[in-house]
């Protein structure tokens, strides 16, 4: 993969919306709508990977009522966007659960993910029903005694690289069960900025200020070394 891995917790969808005295799907609606300005600036700032987490297990215990607006709007974004990732030659594939998500939802997932199979641009990745502790279990699972740690990155999925950079959106500072193992050195960088709030200049900021930052997994600053 050409480029440094993003990821962005996507938070604050609803407290924008209750802030303006909407119902907290509006929030959501115009999530979707950043989304969009987010994925067609990421690669000319240099993002190969885009993992945005969009729905985690532990959401379907909120209401009922915005869990079924979030399932009917991931499948109108899935629809609506599936032909603008294959003309800017861009991947998209899902990475969580599917068997509790709608059936009409899988059959978008499904088409999305076969459509834009050959990009090469930069692979966008959308977390539905992700759990990080789940997908740590299963890897665990499927693996034997004396397993390497590549052979643990490997059993996790698609073979994703380690996230470069965690964004994360709405004013909290946590990780909230997303990409652990992946996010073991990512750059941090926690934002008040409202998910509906963020654009293309945000992510030109974020990725600015991880290129600012001195990266050492462990090490020692090569002047210090020498």
């Amino acid at each position: 993969m050409k480029g440094i891995h993003v990821a962005i917790i996507m938070d604050g969808n609803g407290r924008w919306a209750n802030a303006r005295g909407l119902p907290r799907v509006a929030g959501h609606r115009e999530g979707a709508r950043v989304v969009r300005k987010v994925v067609e600036g990421a690669p000319g700032l240099g993002v190969g990977m885009l993992t945005l987490y969009a729905f985690s297990s532990d959401n379907w215990g909120r209401p009922q009522r915005e869990v079924g607006g979030l399932m009917r709007l991931f499948r109108i974004y899935l629809a609506a966007e599936t032909q603008r990732c294959v003309e800017n030659d861009i991947r998209m594939s899902v990475i969580g659960r599917r068997d509790r998500l709608p059936e009409p939802l899988r059959r978008a997932v499904d088409g999305a993910e076969a459509a834009t199979a050959d990009g090469s641009r930069m692979h966008l990745r959308i977390a539905l029903d992700y759990s990080a502790r789940d997908a740590l279990v299963s890897a665990a699972a499927r693996l034997s005694a004396g397993a390497t740690r590549d052979d643990f990155a490997r059993a996790l999925g698609d073979g994703a690289p380690d996230v470069d950079l965690l964004v994360r959106t709405g004013g909290e500072q946590r990780l909230s069960d997303f990409l652990l193992w992946e996010c073991a050195y990512a750059e941090l960088l926690f934002t008040p900025r409202m998910w509906p709030d963020f654009d293309a200049g945000a992510l030109a900021d974020a990725v600015s200020e991880y290129h600012r930052r001195e990266r050492r997994f462990g090490g020692v600053p090569v002047a210090a070394a020498g």
